[in-house]
């Protein structure tokens, strides 16, 4: 046997030891996407987080002064349970009062993103309180439900203190916040889907005067079949946030599902979705014609088809479009309305 042959072959085996190494990896990773929904949703997780850093960026540049408090503890050992307040300056009496519900698949976001828009909001006239809530896939459905309803018993507790006009306060989110206040604002109207939930609202019909709904989800049912990234990524968050996997059938959907459990009682609301936004048809504009057949109070802003320039998910953040002004003078107008 030649010098050269010897050589060759511990390097052969070598090779064949990595090959095989490499296809264990690859056996590994794609059974770990497939048995469980943490490794597709923390990617998810990674492409929401760097949206909305680079948004919340750009809501800062010429956002309003305001006073602010943060960190405010809402619920008693838990250590997502936190919320920040914002005011006009020099605020010494009650406000109308928004609270918003951040957005993120569930599993992304926090109460700090988009901070520039919520002191837009309150440099109006309005106290905005921003609520953080706990994320999948660490925590589950109905969690960040049970959290926001002990935050509204906090924010009755500390009123005076918040500037917080308990009369007439709105309900407010994006994407997944949208379909958490939502939710919140079917359980504060409907006993019955309150006992469903198992919460008590600490908020009653007196409270709420209304409900701003941007880019949201109200039909599980209908969000599956996107097909291509985003179908991947939305399955990913779903079976996250609700522990299934086939999760359009579950327990947890048909609560989430508020186009299903909306009544007549449910508050005036301003909703909105943008053209480019494939939530827009199947989601808001349903909910929108839903709650208009019921006779409640409706604000729907959407645009054709063929508006330019395309407006995306979460659309009403870029404050860079007159779209999305439009939309945040349209948004301040209707909680005025609703509180006057």
């Amino acid at each position: 046997m030649s010098e050269g042959s010897t050589d060759r072959a511990p390097r052969r085996r070598v090779g064949r030891w990595i090959l095989i190494v490499f296809v264990v990896v690859l056996v590994v990773v794609a059974a770990a996407f497939v048995l469980t929904p943490v490794p597709g949703s923390l990617v998810v997780r990674k492409v929401f987080e760097r949206d909305a850093r680079e948004q919340t960026a750009k809501l800062a540049v010429h956002a309003p002064e305001t006073d602010f408090v943060a960190d405010l503890h809402y619920r008693e050992d838990d250590p997502d349970a936190y919320l920040d307040v914002y005011t006009p300056p020099g605020t010494t009496e009650a406000l109308p009062t928004i609270v918003w519900t951040h957005g993120g698949a569930w599993l992304s976001g926090n109460r700090t993103n988009y901070a520039g828009y919520y002191r837009r909001l309150a440099a109006a006239g309005f106290t905005v309180v921003s609520v953080g809530y706990s994320l999948a896939p660490g925590h589950r459905y109905p969690t960040p439900v049970r959290q926001l309803v002990d935050a509204q018993r906090y924010l009755l507790e500390h009123a005076d203190e918040l500037h917080i006009d308990t009369e007439r306060i709105v309900l407010a989110g994006d994407s997944a916040g949208a379909q958490l206040s939502a939710q919140i604002a079917a359980a504060i109207t409907d006993p019955d889907y309150a006992a469903t939930l198992g919460v008590d609202p600490a908020f009653t019909r007196e409270n709420v005067r209304g409900v701003v709904l941007n880019c949201g989800i109200y039909d599980l049912s209908a969000i599956g079949g996107s097909g291509g990234l985003i179908g991947w990524g939305v399955e990913q968050a779903m079976w996250a946030y609700t522990g299934a996997r086939e999760f359009a059938t579950s327990d947890a959907a048909g609560q989430m599902s508020v186009l299903n459990s909306v009544t007549e009682n449910f508050p005036a609301t301003y909703i909105s979705g943008g053209n480019a936004d494939p939530l827009t048809a199947t989601q808001s504009e349903r909910l929108a014609q839903r709650l208009t057949g019921l006779g409640v109070q409706v604000d729907a802003l959407f645009y054709p088809d063929d508006h330019t320039p395309e407006l995306a998910h979460e659309y009403q953040f870029d404050l860079s479009t007159p779209d999305a002004r439009a939309a945040l003078e349209r948004t301040i107008d209707f909680v005025r309305k609703v509180t006057t």
